[in-house]
């Protein structure tokens, strides 16, 4: 993917700056390199609220002294059950305004929230267990939810969430486009910075200090093998922000509660949007009500 200029400017600035500061101190770099890789992206210009948000019913939420802001949408012919929908890094809810009115349609009742930092909430970082702590108190408070879809860091976020469940075999799971593995997103990070195996091993030490959690098991991969609820799981081959190629692996081991749906040509982006894919969801979770 190709780098606008201003992107182009900013990344030769900071490594740069990570580099400089790594040469006398390489625990400060990794923490400036921290903020950098848990920081998503400003948006440009104000989101314009879709017109079936303005009906719904706002939700805030506290998280770690942060106001987290969503959105509930009643249907008007209840089926019982309620769906979470969960966006990925630097997204916000506006982005999925089809999966709400298409689950309401089913009668879901549909709950979403913009993560840490994201779209109307507060906050200055995101990464996969602050987002996960802010599910579990969704889930806490706005729950229980049948239903969780998610796409991206949200597709991750939601898994670790989600292994953490009671009734799991009552609930469904849907991952669009996954982050697989956070292991993955840190060579990425490593590659695009260039960043020298001293700093490398002052960021994993502090990425543990601050998790308490093996880098490894921040991973679908480790979630899922915690989880027995059906699992729809929906990847394009060709998606260059989370890699098919980390996708393989599973779908080798051929497990029992996942369907694998993999496409081609839509990317990481274009494949939530597609109609076949949100029928696709649509069918997956009406299946488990009837």
């Amino acid at each position: 993917m190709k780098m606008k200029l201003s992107q182009q400017l900013a990344l030769a600035y900071y490594k740069t700056k990570i580099h400089t500061i790594g040469l006398v101190s390489p625990r400060k770099a990794a923490e400036i390199a921290y903020t950098l890789f848990c920081k998503p992206r400003k948006l440009r210009k104000k989101i314009k609220e879709p017109p079936l948000f303005h009906k719904a019913e706002k939700l805030q939420l506290i998280v770690n002294e942060n106001i987290l802001r969503g959105f509930r949408f009643n249907p008007l012919n209840p089926n019982g059950n309620k769906i979470l929908i969960l966006h990925g890094f630097s997204s916000y809810s506006y982005k999925f305004e089809k999966y709400v009115s298409l689950l309401k349609k089913q009668g879901f009742e549909v709950v979403c929230f913009d993560a840490p930092a994201h779209g109307l909430s507060e906050g200055k970082l995101i990464n996969a267990l602050i987002y996960k702590e802010a599910i579990l108190k969704m889930e806490e408070n706005f729950g229980p939810f049948y239903g969780m879809m998610g796409h991206s860091l949200g597709g991750l976020a939601g898994s670790l969430a989600f292994k953490e469940l009671s009734e799991q075999s009552k609930r469904r799971l849907v991952l669009v486009a996954p982050a697989i593995r956070t292991d993955s997103a840190i060579k990425h990070f490593y590659q695009l910075f260039s960043f020298e195996l001293k700093i490398r091993i002052a960021f994993e030490q502090l990425i543990k200090e601050k998790t308490h959690e093996s880098i490894d098991d921040i991973s679908v991969a480790h979630a899922i093998k915690y989880i027995n609820a059906p699992i729809l799981w929906i990847h394009d081959k060709d998606d260059r922000v989370c890699l098919y190629d980390d996708v393989v692996p599973i779908i080798n081991r051929n497990p029992v509660n996942i369907q694998f749906v993999i496409t081609e040509g839509l990317g990481h982006s274009r494949i939530y949007k597609e109609a076949s894919i949100s029928n696709t969801i649509d069918l997956f979770f009406r299946e488990g009500i009837n």
